[in-house]
């Protein structure tokens, strides 16, 4: 009888087992390299819940490990890491690149008329799902969302920048590509140094001041040595989160659906918005709350225009006769597209 009992119950065990064994194959893992801190306000407002989403969308089956501070990759080596499967997933800051995806980088010409990160976002990807010769420039990766900045402002250690001769020899850090052009344009010097660089170099007055988004400004505290934001609507910068593209194939087509549920065009809004966006209003409390002054200004319509003479149109220009003359005939009909979808 007990021995009845032994083999009702090892029986009931396989049974179990042979229920349980097939959802736990199921759990996937996936890394992902960032060269943020965890506590970053991009990490904790965009990817942790950009992840959870995942881990709903697919009920728990894809499990994704963040490696942050580059912890596995530096920041300038994650889209090759990511090619190569040193990680699954990965930030990319593509202006590390500027040749790398040359006709994306339309959204980060000088001028454009990006309202804010979630819609310079919408029209990256929208540009993306149109134009396959920029799906060609991503075809080393799987992208799963592409993402802007909103447009940068001015902000200064010294004084209030109000017009375009008072931007005139001021030393301000730029980041390269069309930025730097830009402040080329408008008689700044643009001065290239790492952003973990600048707070002191602010301090010392090593540089003026600089073009940035709310997210740096509050990532790295700019606000308690600049105090002066003249708010011109400069360049957008575009990033994306990408995968490993035979780990992404080797997926199972149900996973890979539920995942760009919550990536693709509502993916690449979401993290325009919370990773960009939503840092304003969080540098406005920290300021106030260390009793900090922060001074203000957007120069009338006339002074914008002298602004957009020398340094948006004639820009723009410049990159579709670049573009072309690299053999990409698309250059034009792109640009054109973009401003036809940021009307929207």
């Amino acid at each position: 009888m007990r021995a009845i009992k032994s083999i009702g119950v090892v029986g009931l065990l396989a049974i179990a087992t042979a229920f349980l064994s097939p959802i736990a194959a199921q759990e996937i893992k996936l890394t992902l390299a960032d060269q943020n801190s965890a506590t970053a306000w991009g990490p904790v407002n965009a990817m942790k819940p950009w992840i959870a989403q995942v881990a709903a969308a697919t009920k728990g089956r894809v499990k994704i490990e963040v490696y942050p501070s580059q912890t596995l990759l530096k920041g300038p080596d994650i889209w090759r890491g990511v090619s190569t499967g040193i990680a699954d997933l990965g930030w990319c800051v593509q202006s590390y690149w500027p040749d790398l995806t040359p006709l994306a980088e339309v959204i980060t010409l000088p001028g454009l008329p990006i309202r804010s990160g979630e819609h310079g976002s919408e029209v990256l990807w929208k540009l993306y799902e149109r134009f396959p010769a920029i799906q060609r420039e991503f075809s080393a990766v799987h992208p799963l969302l592409l993402h802007t900045t909103h447009p940068y402002f001015i902000f200064t250690s010294k004084k209030q920048v109000k017009t375009l001769e008072d931007l005139k020899g001021l030393k301000m850090r730029v980041i390269g590509g069309p930025a730097t052009e830009q402040m080329k344009a408008l008689g700044a010097v643009p001065t290239p140094m790492p952003m973990p660089d600048v707070y002191q170099a602010l301090e010392k007055g090593v540089i003026d001041g600089m073009a940035a988004p709310w997210e740096a400004v509050l990532a790295f505290r700019l606000y308690e040595v600049a105090k002066y934001y003249t708010m011109v609507p400069l360049s957008a910068v575009n990033f994306s989160l990408c995968g490993n593209k035979q780990k992404w194939q080797s997926l199972p087509g149900e996973v890979r659906d539920q995942i760009m549920s919550v990536s693709g065009l509502p993916g690449s809004k979401f993290w325009g918005k919370n990773y960009f966006d939503t840092a304003e209003a969080e540098v406005v409390a920290k300021t106030k709350a260390a009793n900090i002054e922060v001074v203000r200004y957007t120069p009338p319509p006339e002074e914008l225009a002298r602004w957009a003479k020398l340094a948006t149109e004639p820009l723009w220009e410049e990159w579709v006769k670049k573009m072309e003359g690299k053999g990409q005939r698309d250059a034009r009909t792109i640009l054109n597209a973009a401003l036809e979808l940021l009307k929207n």
